[in-house]
């Protein structure tokens, strides 16, 4: 039995076929609409999520399976006091898998080391998550057509974009990457991931706080939301929520065939008029979230596939 608790739970090699998997499901749905028909998906958010939870259940009826669940903490026994094992080991009784979102760093750790089923993260606080990696490298795999060689700029919150960290995590594992983090001071990449991952891996990186310097040498832009959520300080938040926005004047300075990534919600860092640019993939970088989810279903669920 296998969890997933980060992208780097999967060698590359086991990314790849999973990553194929995904395109095939992507391209042929109904072969596998029948895949899962005896399984049930239990989603515990303890935390709010609208693409990441519709994803996942949307996923598991895609694969004729069945969800059960809760999209609140405030609707579950934890507002008793339940802890996470207790919730795990119950839910076991009832799943077959489980996706699990919490605001708290290594809750769903805590939930794979007490539970009977595989466990996947579906994001703990500003760590990890892992499922939204794998729909990134989806996403940029399909409309670039690989995976090495690429300039990848990372805009706005990298401090806390728990997006941020997993897809840097995943990428310096892929020759040729160059990394551009674009932040203020105030958010800038933890030190963590810059020193253990980026310098430990010698991929080459640069940190500007100007968007315009560097747009027209990337291949995708990678756009976060400050996350209001994260901030203990209200004042600190209204500082920095427009920091960045990115509208079709910057447009103009990137290569035509640049890709615009964001992991949503959007609140205002994408003007709605880059909306319409062909550039602007993030809607369909949620339909590709469905594809991979799918895909990582089956694979921990050690389904028999469909030839």
């Amino acid at each position: 039995m296998r969890h997933l608790m980060s992208p780097l739970d999967f060698s590359v090699e086991e990314l790849d076929k999973l990553l194929n998997l995904a395109d095939d499901i992507g391209k042929n749905p109904k072969k596998y609409a029948h895949t899962c028909d005896d399984k049930r998906l239990a989603t515990l958010f303890y935390e709010p999520s609208t693409r990441t939870r519709l994803s996942f259940e949307a996923a598991m009826m895609n694969l004729g399976g069945k969800v059960l669940g809760f999209s609140s903490a405030d609707s579950s026994s934890a507002a008793k006091g339940e802890s996470v094992s207790d919730t795990i080991r119950m839910t076991s009784c009832y799943a077959d898998i489980c996706a699990i979102r919490h605001p708290k760093e290594g809750a769903p750790m805590v939930a794979a080391q007490h539970s009977s089923i595989p466990v996947i993260n579906a994001g703990d606080g500003g760590h990890q998550h892992p499922t939204q990696t794998l729909t990134d490298l989806l996403t940029i795999r399909s409309l670039k057509g690989r995976l090495n060689n690429l300039t990848i700029g990372f805009c706005g919150d990298l401090k806390f974009g728990r997006t941020v960290h997993s897809l840097i995590e995943a990428l310096v594992r892929y020759t040729g990457i160059k990394i551009v983090l674009i932040s203020p001071e105030e958010l800038r990449l933890p030190d963590y991931i810059r020193d253990d991952v980026l310098r430990a891996n010698n991929v080459p990186f640069e940190e500007v706080i100007k968007m315009e310097d560097v747009l027209p040498k990337l291949d995708v832009l990678y756009m976060t939301r400050v996350q209001k959520e994260r901030f203990f300080n209200e004042e600190d938040y209204i500082r920095m929520k427009d920091f960045y926005i990115l509208d079709k004047g910057k447009m103009e300075l990137a290569p035509k065939d640049m890709l615009v990534l964001h992991p949503l919600p959007r609140v205002n860092e994408i003007s709605v008029e880059v909306d319409d640019d062909p550039r602007a993939v993030y809607f369909k970088q949620a339909q590709y979230g469905v594809y991979v989810r799918m895909a990582l279903i089956l694979t921990l669920l050690e389904v028999k596939l469909p030839c």
